[in-house]
């Protein structure tokens, strides 16, 4: 590639080889006044009359490229990175802005970044790929990555380099389609099951799981008895819950059996103890291939808890370990904000 510089009085009748960026404040706090984007387009001829602005924006000269057959300009390499990072539940925006393309979510679900490849990908250098955090829910059209190349122009064998990497394991972005659970939940207690005091549970966890698509098959409450927690856990699983959700009953007391009856209900791979707070006391397991979660009593009175950290990556189809679990202690310290704006936050980051 050779590259040379016209001075812009020069330069009439030229065609723009990239994008030139304008930003312009709020002007006394009118927002309509601000403004970020192309001033000039890509492929712009020069007129007389853009000199003024073009030396405005700090412009003195404007480069003529003359790209060989190893060379890639940004708008090209912009389209091949973005092709190559998109994967399953994931589309490009368009035609590339200012030499960058961002990538959408197709359709609402929880999103996954290969964290690995990631990294690889950007420490190439003069490639760059920015996502929100792995396993953060998603809404459609919602923007999840961007990516560009940094000069204006590179080598093609970095960006075949990039493209590699991205597309290793069909993509480094996914988002995850939710399947719709039909949940049942076993309330358990002394104090709620003989009326002493009122459930809160079942509202919070059916708005919950609306939230995310998935509806309440069936309720039932349960004293502080293994046996009968046990049964209620059956009960909805005879009724055909495909997930099931316990609350209650998971400290230390003598009175808080229900892992116990979890275990007795036929669960298998239980996990007990989370590194989040809220939600140390949590529970995951399964019984056959439905999965069961025992919610501690914060779920009760925080709004985000480790259960909604898990419920969207168990709908999204995962068998959540202790690993998963252990993973969860950096970034797992909620920090109660007055007004919560998860997922826009770090918790569970």
């Amino acid at each position: 590639m050779t590259t040379k510089t016209i001075p812009i009085d020069q330069a009439v009748g030229m065609v723009l080889p990239h994008d030139i960026t304008e930003i312009r404040q709020e002007d006394a706090g009118n927002k309509d006044l601000g403004f970020k984007g192309p001033a000039f387009r890509k492929g712009h001829i020069i007129r007389y009359e853009d000199i003024d602005h073009l030396r405005r924006l700090g412009k003195e000269h404007i480069y003529v490229l003359d790209l060989g057959p190893d060379d890639i300009h940004e708008n090209e390499a912009a389209k091949l990175l973005a092709d190559g990072l998109a994967g399953n539940g994931v589309v490009c925006s368009g035609k590339p802005v200012e030499g960058k393309i961002g990538l959408l979510a197709e359709h609402d679900g929880l999103l996954k970044i290969d964290k690995d490849a990631l990294f690889r990908f950007n420490l190439l250098g003069e490639v760059m790929c920015a996502t929100l955090h792995n396993n953060t829910p998603v809404k459609k059209g919602e923007q999840v990555a961007a990516t560009r190349l940094i000069p204006l122009t590179s080598k093609r064998k970095i960006v075949e380099q990039a493209v590699e990497i991205s597309t290793e394991k069909n993509g480094i972005t996914q988002v995850i389609q939710l399947r719709r659970a039909q949940a049942g939940l076993v309330i358990t207690g002394n104090e709620v099951y003989h009326g002493r005091i009122e459930d809160r549970f079942e509202a919070v966890l059916r708005k919950k799981l609306d939230q995310i698509g998935s509806k309440v098959k069936k309720v039932c409450f349960a004293p502080d008895d293994i046996d009968r927690i046990a049964e209620e856990i059956i009960n909805c699983l005879e009724d055909g819950a495909d997930l099931i959700v316990t609350s209650g009953g998971m400290s230390v007391d003598p009175d808080d059996v229900t892992r116990l009856g979890i275990a007795r209900a036929g669960a298998t791979d239980l996990v007990y103890g989370t590194p989040v707070l809220p939600g140390a006391m949590f529970l995951v397991g399964r019984i056959n291939n439905v999965p069961i979660m025992g919610l501690p009593a914060c779920g009760m009175f925080h709004r985000i808890t480790v259960f909604d950290l898990i419920l969207s990556r168990i709908l999204a189809g995962e068998s959540i370990d202790r690993a998963d679990l252990a993973d969860l202690g950096h970034g797992g310290l909620c920090r109660n904000c007055k007004t919560c704006q998860y997922p826009i936050c770090g918790f569970g980051k």
